[in-house]
């Protein structure tokens, strides 16, 4: 579809579109990249030179996740500082031992409810704190809670196990709310640039999942210290965290970042009964100095992302319906062979490095081919496809297997294919639905859209996991 002139514009009631062969109904159904980034007219475009912004928002991205992943892939090293070094000491086992048995649900708890409530946080924050100044301070705070894990690592805890399970607690809340304050604010950020920095970011955030992928198959592999694996993982973590430093100060140096990250003033949102301005069609929405808001409206940005809001809390639902919950208890078929393959590393290879690199497969396509588009029925229709998933894989060789006695499918090959329909339906469908938010709101509204946006998944993350805990006695 052509794209007419970047300084002819159509403006909506909340949103400004470029025309496209004369044609709105076309622009609301594909809405290609060029027709969705905010341009000034009259302001020449510079390039992106190396793709460095591209790769920088992409290296943002593996650092929104990657920490958290590494925190919660050192999943033996929790083990033993819960089980081996407190009762092998101290002799507390039935007193420490629901902390082992339900640890993941107390870090599902101490991660979800933090970031719901940082999301609210950040969204207030977006006109009364700078951006620059939201994501340092969270990637100082994460870098100082991974040194401190680092440090605990060799100190014996087993005399103090309860105190070590609330100073580990207390640093997955705030690893947690600082990531989300973090991500959301970069995501925010990347409002403001063309849709492909979103991607970018996003796909950057599946690389980051399928890196601690590679890391748990390495540890399986070689490691023969728990601590030292732990240690590795923390130190890595860190790492990272100081490169994101590091980038993100080097973007305001680039100029094609500095074009997009041009100030942007409030505006004045008219919702569908407020007539639009008659004697200036083309002038920007400005409300006068005095009656501009610090806080960004909220109302506007949720009935125009409400559909897509929708799609991305639906994909999140059935993804995390099935991953982790139902997927890593399937079994292989040739189990009872005692072959490594089919036992060690079935379930990381099959489900954790499988599903992360389809993730991120269905992520970076975004970055060629988006559609369908923000308002077409389509999306939707795909997103309610993925249902038919959750039978698929409770077919298979799911165990233990209680009610449900069928298993339809008899092979190993099943799963890994359902894996990847899985992973590449959910990295593709919610990728397209997340950077298409802040692109269909005015520029002045991304970052606060940005932050909105972030919301979803988590929701979406929170409904599936909370009931995947009923899919499984249903099996």
């Amino acid at each position: 579809m052509a794209v007419g002139s970047e300084d002819t514009m159509y403006h909506t009631s909340n949103s400004t579109y470029r025309l496209a062969s004369g044609s709105i109904q076309a622009s609301q159904d594909t809405l290609p990249e060029k027709l969705l980034d905010h341009h000034t007219p009259g302001l020449p475009r510079p390039e992106d030179h190396f793709n460095g912004t591209y790769l920088i928002f992409f290296s943002l991205g593996i650092g929104s996740l990657l920490p958290w992943n590494f925190f919660i892939t050192a999943k033996e090293y929790w083990a033993f500082k819960f089980r081996n070094s407190s009762s092998l000491t101290s002799g507390k086992d039935l007193e420490d031992s629901d902390i082992l048995n339900y640890f993941e649900s107390y870090l599902a708890i101490a991660s979800t409810v933090p970031s719901l409530l940082c999301l609210m946080a950040n969204f207030l924050l977006v006109n009364r704190a700078p951006v620059h100044v939201r994501v340092l301070t969270s990637l100082t705070i994460m870098l100082a809670v991974f040194m401190v894990m680092i440090a605990l690592v060799k100190v014996d805890t087993s005399s103090w196990t309860r105190g070590f399970f609330t100073v580990t607690i207390v640093s997955v809340v705030i690893v947690s709310s600082s990531s989300t304050i973090f991500s959301s604010s970069i995501f925010g950020l990347t409002g403001f640039f063309p849709m492909r920095n979103s991607q970018a970011m996003i796909s950057g955030g599946a690389m980051g999942g399928a890196l601690s992928a590679v890391a748990l198959m390495v540890d399986l592999a070689v490691s023969r210290d728990v601590q030292e694996s732990a240690v590795a993982f923390f130190l890595i973590a860190a790492i990272f965290l100081g490169l994101c430093m590091g980038l993100y100060l080097l973007l305001p140096r680039l100029e094609y970042a500095r074009y997009y990250m041009r100030p942007a003033h409030p505006v004045h949102i008219f919702s569908g009964e407020e007539e639009l301005p008659q004697d200036s069609p083309s002038s920007p929405l400005l409300l006068p100095r005095s009656q501009e808001s610090h806080t960004p409206p909220l109302r506007p940005i949720l009935k125009k992302t409400a559909g897509l809001g929708f799609c991305i809390i639906y994909i999140f639902f059935i993804s995390s319906l099935i991953f982790p919950a139902i997927s890593t208890n399937i079994e292989s078929l040739h189990k009872a062979s005692g072959s490594p393959w089919t036992t060690k590393f079935f379930v990381p290879l099959t489900v954790f490095l499988l599903y992360n690199f389809a993730d991120l497969c269905g992520r970076q396509i975004t970055a060629w081919i988006q559609v369908p588009g923000p308002k077409s029925k389509v999306l939707p229709g795909l997103v309610f496809l993925r249902t038919c998933l959750v039978p698929l894989f409770m077919l298979c060789n799911y165990q233990p297997r209680t009610h449900l006695t069928t298993m339809l499918f008899q092979s190993d090959v099943y799963p890994m294919l359902f894996t990847c329909l899985l992973g590449l339906s959910h990295g593709y469908l919610s990728t397209l639905a997340l950077i298409y938010g802040p692109k269909i709101v005015p520029r002045e509204l991304a970052e606060a859209t940005g932050v909105v946006m972030s919301f979803y998944p988590i929701a979406g993350l929170a409904l599936g996991t909370s009931c995947s805990a009923v899919l499984e006695h249903l099996i």
